[in-house]
């Protein structure tokens, strides 16, 4: 583990909030093409499968990116990176204003994307400032930024209906830039950017950053995230239209409901963070995965109605969920995904201390692909088969399938470890070693080498 000597309580506050915030305008950025989008679709006459990519697109590139700013974070630091990564995409969020036909938008849209990638920024600069008994909190106070997704589904509504689409994504290019620059002037150094500094050694290499994402536990982790992020992202962008065109409401209403839902998938993810240091991050997986289970298969069913051969003749009934139950159920699916985002991301500050940028990168990166293919899948299956549930029967088999791979998982590799715990219900989070730190240039040698992990 880094040295925390010298950093103080307000150190560790005033990190974790610019953090916070930061990520929470970024995301709101992210996810406004599941608003003005809408908008476009109208414009453009576009059907469900293009829409689905339009709002797909700005995800693949704040996933892809994630990998390279998590080592480009851990080269150099989160106070130069994350407002770096701000002010490329005001750029681009402001140019998208110009913008006249679907191929443009596409193009447009994966600069914006990048918004997406401040996650893994802030994810390895806050991670240096607390020690990892409270890791799993801070990063889940973090990781509440994914409020931004809330606060664009609550206010860019109206702003569409005051200003247009195009004076809309022009606000938001200015506060991003204005919170590029305040990052910059208010945030500090992080702990071991300073000791770099201090004992003159240099960067670590990429490759040194990357050798852990050999790790078939890192791919492991990345598949959890698939669904408890990147759901979370596609269902974000998703219900919107999926209120406007199930239910009939208004776009402004629709935004309402969408918010509801993204609201809880993000302020809770620090009670997940704490639940995760206090119970262990697999117990809060399990909690996530069955939970969600049971309301995908009732949100999954379709309006149908039924008759049934009674005594004395046909009895008929009904089936289908009111915009009300359909509404409380998507927030406590909401709270539930919180939930595991966050115990995803304790695993690795425990298990990789020294790689958070590199394993956390790719485990966003997985993540957010599923934030991209996710609406796709969905539009592409309203297509063909017109169900308007048929997108959460797609997301009810992903978890059954993850559910079931994690528990093999974790119970074959106990069983390799510890023959003599083939019966014992308890899962440990705690690693047997940390993975080792990465060797720096132009740093003397000094003692021996870290031992492998077990996994």
């Amino acid at each position: 583990m880094h040295a925390l000597d010298g950093v103080s309580r307000s150190d560790q506050y005033r990190a974790l909030g610019l953090s916070t915030f930061a990520f929470t305008v970024c995301f709101a950025v992210w996810t406004i093409f599941s608003i003005i989008g809408v908008q476009i679709k109208q414009d453009l006459g576009l059907n469900d499968t293009q829409f689905g990519l339009l709002v797909a697109t700005p995800i693949l590139t704040g996933s892809i990116s994630r990998i390279f700013l998590g080592v480009w974070t851990e080269q150099f630091g989160g106070r130069i990176m994350f407002p770096l990564q701000m002010l490329i995409t005001a750029v681009a969020v402001w140019l998208l204003t110009s913008v006249e036909t679907y191929e443009i938008f596409l193009l447009a849209a994966l600069g914006l994307g990048l918004a997406g990638g401040s996650f893994i920024v802030g994810v390895a600069y806050t991670s240096r400032w607390f020690d990892k008994e409270h890791q799993g909190t801070a990063l889940g106070i973090f990781g509440a930024g994914n409020v931004g997704a809330a606060v664009t589904n609550f206010a860019a509504p109206f702003l569409v209906v005051a200003l247009g689409w195009e004076g809309t994504a022009r606000i938001y290019a200015i506060v991003l830039a204005v919170v590029a620059v305040l990052f910059y002037l208010l945030a500090k150094t992080d702990p071991v950017q300073e000791e770099r500094k201090r004992s003159g050694a240099g960067p670590v290499s990429a490759g040194s950053m990357l050798e852990p994402l050999k790790n078939i536990q890192v791919w492991r982790f990345a598949t959890y995230y698939f669904f408890v992020f990147g759901a979370f992202v596609a269902l974000a962008s998703f219900l919107p239209r999926y209120y406007v065109g199930a239910y009939g409401l208004e776009l402004t209403t629709a935004g309402v409901f969408a918010g509801l839902y993204s609201l809880p998938g993000s302020v809770f993810r620090a009670l997940g963070g704490w639940m995760s240091d206090k119970w262990g991050a697999r117990f809060v997986m399990y909690v996530t995965f069955i939970g969600s289970l049971v309301i995908l298969f009732v949100m999954s069913y379709p309006e149908t109605g039924y008759v049934v051969q009674g005594i004395t003749g046909p009895i008929t009934f009904d089936f289908g969920l009111s915009v009300g139950v359909f509404v409380a159920m998507t927030i406590v699916l909401g709270f539930l995904m919180s939930l595991g985002k966050a115990a995803v991301y304790k695993h690795i500050p425990v298990y990789y201390p020294h790689h958070v940028g590199s394993v956390g990168g790719l485990v966003g990166m997985i993540g957010g692909l599923g934030g991209f293919f996710l609406p796709i899948a969905f539009g592409v299956l309203l297509d063909l088969t017109g169900i308007w549930t048929a997108p959460f029967m797609l997301l009810f088999a992903i978890v059954a399938v993850s559910t079931i791979w994690m528990h093999v998982a974790i119970r074959r590799m106990e069983r390799a470890r510890h023959p003599g715990l083939a019966d014992e219900r308890y899962l440990s989070d705690v690693p047997q070693e940390p993975h080792p730190a990465p060797a720096e240039r132009h740093r003397p040698a000094t003692g021996t080498p870290a031992p492998q992990p077990a996994e």
